[in-house]
């Protein structure tokens, strides 16, 4: 099975919705946002699988010191074979030399980026405004 993972906005609605869908993301429920953020991110990093979209991935940033990886996500019938991390080394490549590079995670997801060199940032305490309830 060749994974194909590159930076790309060749992405379509329903393939997006698919994915998120079956990752239990509430942002699957509002395409007409989640479409275009993703397309205006920095940085979109796409997976697949035989011309699937399997994985994906985003970044936002200044350009300069800080990025931001909102979303990363990965079918769960691909989990576990590398997918993920080939998006975040992929990232990576662009965002390596920036002063911070933040992301949330939360459940499995923990020790997934801490495999990848994330830790909690000192004493700091994670917080938002959200609109969703999946987290």
């Amino acid at each position: 099975m060749k994974v194909s993972v590159e930076i790309s906005k060749e992405i379509e609605e329903s393939e997006v919705v698919a994915l998120y869908q079956a990752n239990g993301w509430s942002s699957a429920k509002v395409p007409n946002k989640l479409l275009p953020a993703l397309l205006n991110s920095d940085t979109l990093v796409t997976a697949r699988i035989n011309g699937r979209l399997v994985g994906l991935g985003n970044a936002i940033s200044d350009g300069y010191l800080v990025v931001y990886y909102p979303h990363m996500l990965v079918d769960p019938n691909y989990q576990g074979i590398g997918i993920g991390r080939k998006i975040m080394e992929l990232m990576q490549t662009i965002y390596k030399d920036f002063h911070q590079q933040m992301l949330t995670a939360d459940g499995d997801a923990v020790d997934f980026y801490r495999a990848l060199g994330f830790e909690r940032a000192g004493k700091t305490e994670p917080m938002w405004v959200y609109a969703g309830n999946d987290h």
